[in-house]
């Protein structure tokens, strides 16, 4: 393991992003042999007390991207992403749901059309089989426990769903008996249950926060540790791609060039990989317009930045007369109104538990309900769920610089009917489910996120078969660029309605396969996985 990236060196790859793609990516390769680079802008995330500090995590910050970006009226805001190695997934919750098959077709909408992928599920069904066990996917696909749309699988997951506590657990009841499917929420977490002398986990401080213990399954545990094992792979931390640079034909990059430490630096691969998120991949490009490439970098079809996609996510928190003790509630998903339900002919969404919220969450999310009473209180009663319904491609959605080169991420949001009516469904179910218990009518604090809410970015940098209206072929190569590639979410032609990561992490595997045999190191992975 390298941890310095000297300028003389020719690398094989450059990899520039460490998160859910970056990350997995290198974990592929590392393996072949060939001269690996990852850049990441942040450093790694240190193991302290303050990970599950929650003053300090969400109310100081601490981990928090020191950024300012401008909205489509050029008002400021400050964006929910997190530059460190491993990127967003070391505060991810780590609920790794796969697209279903339906997704990868055109789907009809309350707010139009979603168009079809260039692949199928089917091309991607191994990869995500694979990713769910380099990522320790806890989960069940048993009848009559599995989630209702749960595509085919060749793999059951590596391991069982975590046990409900027993509120939850009672929830879960009731909520069946309404005549809803819950199922256990796949999830991302390294418990060591094959080790019979480990103790037990319990697990608490998880959405949002990092993990001290190291056993939330992210891109940084999971995937760039293990490639730093190879001698051939190197990490060079806190260094900022400014611009790629093009050869005189303008198909080749021949430079890629950073500031680290608020030092210059160049550096040369023969194939270059962004992952540096749908927002700064397609950000980076723009900033690397050239002669050949006047209005950014592989941007002949005019689709760099266009269609940017974050989900319509939003917190429901439900407050009972009951108290909640649950410390690690983020146990069931429900989507049983996925594709629709019967007073709605258009897909509505997913909903799914998660982490408790932070007092200042509550806070905001209760506008001026329940006068008097004290947060403590209210926060000992919620139970608090996670909204994700699908956004719409977009041309006008979108990543643009700003004359001084700050980032404008211009949103207008659509198919909002469908959030709307996912948002009553809830309502409904847990008042019936409250009222079934002999409680009184539960409170609701719900409020969908804003253009801060970037934590599902997908979609600027689209993949398809035609370079007039696509950035990158089928297999995530840009169309004008003979060595770029890309492997975060920014490949997304639509954006579906459950969490983009694990997508993410099974399409870098794909990419990772074509780039071992581009790169002719076919035989050293095999001979790799062949002794593991």
């Amino acid at each position: 393991m390298n941890l310095n990236a000297p300028q003389d060196v020719h690398y094989d790859v450059i990899i520039i992003g460490s998160g859910a793609g970056g990350g997995t990516l290198a974990q592929r390769l590392a393996p072949s042999g060939k001269r690996i680079l990852i850049i990441e802008r942040g450093d790694f995330l240190p193991r302290e007390r303050e990970n599950w500090d929650t003053k300090a995590v969400f109310e100081q910050k601490r981990y928090l991207a020191k950024e300012t970006w401008f909205d489509k009226d050029d008002k400021p805001f400050e964006p929910y992403t997190h530059y460190w190695v491993g990127g967003n997934t070391k505060v991810y919750g780590a609920a790794l749901l796969r697209m279903r098959e339906h997704d990868f077709g055109e789907v009809r909408h309350w707010g139009g059309v979603s168009p079809a992928w260039p692949i199928t599920y089917d091309d991607l069904e191994p990869y995500y089989s694979e990713a769910e066990h380099l990522y320790s996917v806890h989960g069940t696909r048993a009848p009559g426990k599995r989630d209702p749309y749960d595509p085919k699988s060749s793999r059951d997951y590596p391991f069982g769903p975590i046990a409900p506590e027993p509120r939850i657990g009672e929830l879960m009841c009731d909520l069946k008996a309404l005549g809803t499917n819950p199922f256990p929420v796949p999830l991302g977490i390294r418990l060591n249950e094959r080790d019979r002398a480990a103790p037990p986990s319990h697990l608490s401080q998880f959405d949002g926060y990092p993990d001290l213990t190291e056993a939330k399954a992210d891109a940084h545990v999971v995937g760039i540790r293990a490639a730093l094992k190879y001698p051939n792979v190197s990490v060079l931390t806190r260094a900022k791609v400014d611009r790629l640079e093009s050869d005189p034909s303008g198909r080749q990059i021949r430079e890629v060039l950073v500031t680290r430490d608020g030092q210059q630096m160049t550096l040369r691969a023969d194939v270059i990989v962004l992952a540096a998120g749908a927002i700064n991949s397609a950000a980076i490009l723009l900033r690397s317009s050239s002669d050949t490439h006047p209005n950014g970098l592989a941007n002949s079809s005019d689709q760099v930045g266009r269609n940017y996609m974050t989900h319509h996510n939003g917190c429901f928190l439900v407050v009972s007369s009951e108290p909640n003790p649950s410390q690690f509630q983020k146990h069931f998903a429900i989507t049983d109104f996925y594709r629709g339900s019967a007073d709605s002919p258009f897909p509505l969404g997913t909903i799914q538990l998660m982490g408790k919220p932070d007092p200042g969450t509550i806070e905001w999310l209760r506008g001026d309900q329940l006068p008097g009473e004290g947060i403590e209180s209210i926060q000992n009663r919620t139970i608090d769920f996670f909204l994700t319904v699908e956004d719409l491609p977009s041309p006008g959605n979108r990543i643009t610089l700003r004359p001084d080169g700050s980032l404008r991420v211009s949103y207008t949001p659509n198919n909002l009917e469908a959030y709307q009516r996912l948002e009553t469904k809830l309502r409904e179910l847990m008042t019936l489910a409250e009222r079934g218990r002999g409680r009184s009518q539960p409170n609701f604090f719900a409020s969908r996120l804003g253009v801060s809410g970037v934590s599902h970015q997908n979609g600027t940098l689209r993949f398809g078969i035609d370079p007039r209206t696509s950035v990158l072929d089928i297999n995530c190569k840009a169309h004008d660029v003979d060595n770029l590639y890309v492997v975060d979410g920014s490949f997304f032609p639509s954006s579906s309605a459950v969490n983009p990561s694990l997508t993410i992490m099974a399409n870098a595997l794909r990419v990772g396969d074509h780039l071992i045999r581009r790169l002719g190191a076919i035989n050293s992975v095999q001979r790799e996985v062949a002794q593991a």
